[in-house]
């Protein structure tokens, strides 16, 4: 008896882990193209360089999705100026947050109460992870860009592992050699779960100053760019440092949006060119 209870448990679970993996296939197939961006390090401004992609996109028009799969350290929804709203679940199903320029948001944030941290382990945050990408109504959608957190551990690992399909990565660096070392690792995870690397951008690079124009290295220059020839990947470019990137972030507008005439947006504009053109070649 306990031998037949035992297979029929199994037998249970084998059912169910199908049908949850039906689901995720069913509705990862509704969105064209989906990216992550990562970072071994933290404080790069990966967040900040997530959310601009996407606005990019969103303002030719397409249709864009964002996952902030950063479970302990959400900052999506404050980023687009959505701090404090809730998802909307009805008879069909769980529905992201509605962002600027029609975009669909999804963050732990917006299930848990204002300043609730998420104490969680490692098979916790799969779960929510694979709940997000299939049980969430994300519909039709041209691209869905993946905010993961800094390092190498389950959040990055249960993305490569649920969407095995994905259309890439792009690497968030600073130019200075501490934040190229540990970003290198970054790299190496995508390269060894097959993830197709887009490229690599150096965010903080060098201060325009506003007056005269002139360009001041604050940190080393050319660190993401020579990191990026050490492990023969993409340099997409760099992003100058800008005050009004900060004061937009605080106000909760992407910056290639509230200031598009700004050299930070203007050199992310041409990243993303080059995202567009590496896409278009896959």
């Amino acid at each position: 008896m306990a031998l037949e209870r035992n297979m029929a448990q199994l037998q249970a679970y084998q059912k169910q882990a199908a049908q949850e993996q039906q689901k995720l296939k069913d509705a990862m197939a509704k969105i064209k193209r989906k990216i992550a961006i990562i970072s071994g390090k933290g404080g790069v401004g990966k967040s900040t360089v997530t959310v601009n992609l996407a606005t990019a996109f969103a303002m030719q028009g397409k249709r864009v999705g964002v996952l902030d799969a950063d479970i302990h350290g959400p900052s999506v929804p404050r980023l687009l100026g959505l701090e404090g709203q809730k998802v909307k679940t009805g008879p069909h199903g769980t529905f992201p947050v509605d962002g600027p320029l029609g975009m669909k948001v999804m963050s732990i944030d917006f299930f848990l109460p204002e300043q609730t941290p998420t104490i969680w382990r490692g098979p916790l945050k799969m779960r929510a992870i694979r709940q997000f990408l299939a049980d969430i109504e994300w519909g039709e959608l041209d691209f869905l860009f993946i905010d993961l957190p800094p390092g190498t551990g389950d959040e990055p690992l249960s993305v490569a592992q649920l969407l095995p399909d994905i259309d890439g990565v792009v690497i968030v660096t600073m130019p200075s050699e501490l934040s190229s070392s540990i970003v290198k690792k970054a790299i190496t995870f995508a390269q060894r779960l097959n993830m197709p690397i887009i490229g690599v951008v150096e965010n903080m690079s060098g201060f325009v100053c506003p007056g005269c124009g002139e360009k001041i290295e604050i940190f080393k220059s050319g660190g993401g760019k020579k990191m990026a020839q050490e492990m023969a990947v993409e340099f997409l470019g760099s992003i100058p440092i800008d005050p009004t990137v900060g004061a937009d972030s605080d106000k909760g507008t992407p910056f290639i949006f509230a200031h598009k005439d700004s050299a930070a947006a203007k050199a992310f504009m041409d990243i993303v060119l080059k995202v567009e053109e590496r896409l278009s070649k896959k």
